[in-house]
């Protein structure tokens, strides 16, 4: 998966991005690699986005 975001593609809804994370945690048993780990970042911001949150430091 490329680190930028292909701005041509339609957004994906949060639950198809959610879909995707679970696929990958699935397809790797629970222990991801770090290729898999660099996609699950990128997963995570992409589902926060498409969710309408955003991420905040602790206070």
């Amino acid at each position: 998966m490329s680190p930028y975001p292909n701005t041509s593609a339609a957004a994906r809804t949060a639950s198809e991005v959610n879909e995707q994370i679970r696929t990958l945690w699935q397809r790797s048993g629970g222990l991801l690699s770090p290729e898999d780990e660099t996609e699950y970042q990128l997963l995570l911001v992409e589902w926060a986005a498409a969710a309408g949150t955003s991420v905040r430091p602790a206070a």
